[in-house]
Order: C-alpha cells, then structure tokens, then sequence
C-alpha cells in the first residue's frame, strides 16, 4: 500500500505555506451559469504565483526541507508549471534547481523556468527521457528529487486550494479539477472529503489523454501511453498514490475533446474575462457537456488550474 496524505497533513501545509502563496480569489459569471445551467464557482488559481497552483505544492516541500536538505538543491522534471513552482520556491529558500524539461515545453513556461534561476535540461518529450534525464541530474548533482505529483508533501500542498474554496463557498454540491497526474484533483478529494464529505467529486480530462477515465472505468490503473491533446499540463499518467484517492473519491471523470477545450478557454476570456491554460479550460468544458449526472441548478465549485499560455496574436 503506498501513502496518502491526511487531511490532518493538507492543514499543516496551509500553515507552512500561507505567509509565501496568494489566497486566490473565487470568481462567478452570471452568464456562464446560466449557459451551463448551475451556479459556477471559479477558483482562480491562474492568478497564483508562477500562474498556477503548483506552487502550493512545490512551496510546501521546499520549506519543510531540513537545511542540510535544502543545500543539496533540489530537481524535478516537468513540462512547464511544477517547473516554474519549484525554480521559484527554490529561489525563495535561496537554493539551486535543475528542471529536466521536454523540448516541446511552451516557451512562455521555459522563459519562467529561467527567470527563476533554474538550471533547465532538456530532454526528448516522453516519460522515459524525462525520467531517465533527472536521474543523470542527481547522480550528478546529489539533490533531491521533487517529483510533480507523486508525493504526499505535493498532494497536501496541493489540496489547499479546494481547501480554501470550501471555506469561500461552505455548500459546494460538486468540486471539480483537471486531471494530468492526479495531484490536484487527488489533494481535492482529500480536502472535499473531509470539508464537504456530502460533495460529488468530478475530474475533467482531454480525451487525447484519458488514463484516468479509462482507469476509473475499468477499476485499475491504466497507464498514460502517446498523449495527444493540447492540454499540455495534462499529458502525464497516474502515480499508484493518485490513483488510490482518485479511485476511492470521485463519481467520475469527463473527458472532453480539443474543440471543447478551446471553445471553453475563448468563453473564460469572452464572458468571465479570465485567462486560462488549455488544461484549465477543461472543467468548464466538462461543466458544459456533462449535465445529466448533476441536478440542474446545482453549486459546483471548479479549479481553474493556472494561466500559463500564451495570448493569441493579432
């Protein structure tokens, strides 16, 4: 069995990490509820420092490390937002990090992963490059490894933010994340549970990268293999720890496809005036298609995951 997070864990995070982390504001849009037929709640993570929730997470390992730790640095691999979260967070505590990153990466995500001061190294866009690339790196290096979602210091850190959109908005009926490698929508659950425990639990991911649909229908774990989407946060696969929770918690998982994707980012823009990820604009996607398993009107909570695009040109 491996670990889980507590809820217990995910309130000490919040403690570590509140003095360093934005308190996010949570948004609603009269005209996207009544498109979808809800009252929506937009958790606006996009404007979290790196533009993304990831360095909830990343925020919470670095400072919880012993200074004998933190001198060793630390590493991860990632394509763009845990990279800029932990080359931040690293800066902060004022120790180094090398970020193993795929040469598909978003520009915009490797100029921030600079501006950091992180040392970047490239690798082939698979899990093996990435994989086998970050253990060169701490062979080389000696530091610690960070992985993007595979921990339970990530999870809990990551949690605080259905954490605090619980606490915004007391009765939620449904909360709903992306999904990539669980540790959003993972840390939601545990939050949820324990806030909420009368809550339905909703993932959102993009068909072209449907693992954890695909998992969650079959009862195991199914591995992520030749992701297409243009949800680049979301292209990676389930960890055994994610996949135990998402399984335990949620009702299901809603896949929606490209099209979707991008029509729901333009109505974020267009009607709310929030600018997401492609990954972020999964929920409100998935809000949109899926309407028979939530009772109309219904209070749903949604975690718009970061903001890390870039903006069309004219």
């Amino acid at each position: 069995m491996v670990s889980r997070p507590t809820f217990d864990d995910v309130c000490a995070a919040h403690d570590r990490i509140r003095p360093v982390v934005h308190r996010t504001p949570v948004m609603t849009c009269a005209t996207l509820d009544e498109m979808a037929g809800h009252r929506l709640f937009f958790k606006c993570e996009q404007l979290q420092r790196v533009g993304a929730f990831k360095f909830r997470g990343a925020s919470n390992v670095v400072l919880g490390l012993t200074d004998d730790e933190a001198s060793r640095g630390v590493c991860t691999h990632s394509s763009g937002n845990h990279a800029q979260a932990l080359a931040r967070a690293a800066r902060e505590r004022g120790i180094p990090a090398w970020i193993v990153m795929p040469t598909s990466a978003p520009a915009v995500k490797r100029a921030a992963v600079e501006g950091y001061g992180a040392t970047i190294v490239d690798c082939v866009p698979t899990l093996e490059a990435r994989e086998s690339t970050a253990a060169e790196v701490l062979d080389q290096t000696g530091a610690l490894f960070v992985h993007p979602y595979d921990d339970d210091r990530i999870i809990a850190g990551q949690a605080t933010a259905a954490k605090e959109l619980i606490e915004d908005v007391p009765d939620l009926d449904v909360v709903m994340a992306p999904i990539g490698g669980g540790g959003l929508m993972s840390g939601s659950c545990i939050s949820t549970a324990a806030m909420l425990p009368e809550a339905i639990l909703f993932g959102a991911e993009p068909e072209g990268a449907d693992d954890a649909a695909r998992s969650l229908a079959s009862g195991k774990l199914i591995p992520q293999t030749s992701p297409d989407t243009i949800c680049d946060g979301l292209l990676t696969s389930l960890s055994e720890r994610t996949w135990s929770i998402l399984r335990d918690h949620l009702t299901a998982i809603v896949t929606v496809g490209d099209d979707a994707v991008r029509a729901a980012q333009q109505l974020l823009l267009e009607r709310a005036k929030l600018w997401v990820e492609p990954s972020s604009a999964t929920v409100l996607a998935a809000v949109l298609k899926e309407t028979s398993a939530v009772p109309q009107g219904s209070r749903i909570g949604l975690i718009l995951s970061g903001g890390n695009a870039e903006m069309p040109r004219a």
